[in-house]
């Protein structure tokens, strides 16, 4: 009798660090639903990434169980996904140990993110915001990823766990799968509603970005508000015309309509139509996730003994590859 085939491995983190946004939903939630069919997905709450800027720990804690109620509101199935908190898989820290010994200072020192961040929080430039790259790694290669769907941004990181694995494995070959990126060109870059020449981010103003637990008054408000230009068509023309380019990709990618017959419909209304039909289609997209949201939200048994139960199917893969890397190591293993 044949062996069942293996599905291919896909890990995704993301930061319990503020609101998760449209921008976060149409370039990696809403493709999650698609992956979930075709890969064995872990979900990670990456909380101890978090730490390299100062938290209130409440909040992070909120933060944390949040997101993982998000992750299933939006529709993922934590019965076949693996939806769990960094900090509850301890094997996360031991490997990224590991590999800060095979990983060197030159690399980690040209990382755009570290430069970026150090000149933001000049008061608190730590190691583990220096080595956060390394933790990253070892979050995919823990669980021999095929696959990480990154932004266009997120490249790099990617890149460097990769050599890290290509490191390891010539001096001890076969130990780690080299992963590849999934990029979804197009909805990679959602562009912030008050700077359409900027990525949308939760680190913004607060009228840049809609959250995706906003309500419907907050999003409609956000979305008159976002800038365009001053000229009257409507056009996709990211180049010249990005925030009026930017409503259109939103109102196309979550309404289903394509580019053309969009830009076609709307020919020789105003700014304001656009807008509101933006606001609209969004407000409609969330409202179930919403509703969903809540519901987790309020059973807090459910949600504790959903992320226990995954964390230890999360815990129990880490432990394969852990143990493989002692043993090449040599690492003593009673």
């Amino acid at each position: 009798m044949s062996e069942p085939t293996r599905r291919p491995v896909l890990f995704s983190g993301i930061q319990p660090s503020g609101s998760i946004h449209l921008g976060n939903y149409m370039s990696a939630m809403r493709s999650f639903l698609r992956l979930e069919s075709d890969y064995d997905c872990l979900f990670s709450i990456v909380d101890l990434h978090a730490l390299t800027v100062r938290q209130e720990p409440a909040t992070l804690r909120r933060n944390s169980l949040e997101l993982a109620a998000l992750y299933i509101a939006a529709g993922l199935n934590p019965e076949r996904s693996i939806i769990y908190c960094q900090s509850h898989v301890p094997q996360h820290a031991e490997l990224a140990w590991i590999l800060n010994c095979f990983t060197y200072m030159g690399e980690l020192s040209r990382m755009t993110q570290f430069k970026d961040k150090a000149r933001q929080h000049k008061d608190n430039i730590n190691a583990g915001l220096f080595t956060y790259p390394v933790l990253m790694a070892a979050d995919i290669l823990l669980y021999q990823t095929d696959v990480v769907p990154v932004g266009a941004d997120q490249k790099q990181h990617l890149e460097i766990a990769r050599d890290i694995a290509l490191r390891f494995n010539a001096i001890h070959p076969g130990t780690f799968k080299v992963p590849e990126p999934d990029i979804q060109e197009e909805t990679a870059k959602i562009q912030s509603l008050s700077d359409p020449m900027k990525k949308m981010s939760k680190s913004d103003q607060e009228d840049s970005f809609v959250a995706v637990l906003d309500s419907p008054d907050v999003i409609a408000r956000k979305f008159r508000r976002a800038v365009t230009d001053s000229e009257t068509e409507i056009r996709y023309d990211p180049e010249n015309k990005p925030g009026v380019s930017n409503l259109l990709t939103i109102l196309s990618v979550l309404g289903g309509e394509d580019m053309e017959s969009l830009v076609s419909r709307l020919a020789g209304h105003g700014y304001g139509e656009l807008k509101q039909e933006a606001a609209e289609v969004t407000i409609e997209t969330f409202k179930p996730i919403q509703q969903r949201f809540r519901e987790l939200i309020s059973d807090k048994d459910y949600m504790a003994k959903t992320l226990q139960n995954n964390a230890e199917r999360a815990r129990t893969l880490a432990g394969r590859t852990l143990r493989r890397v002692y043993k090449k190591l040599g690492l003593y293993q009673p």
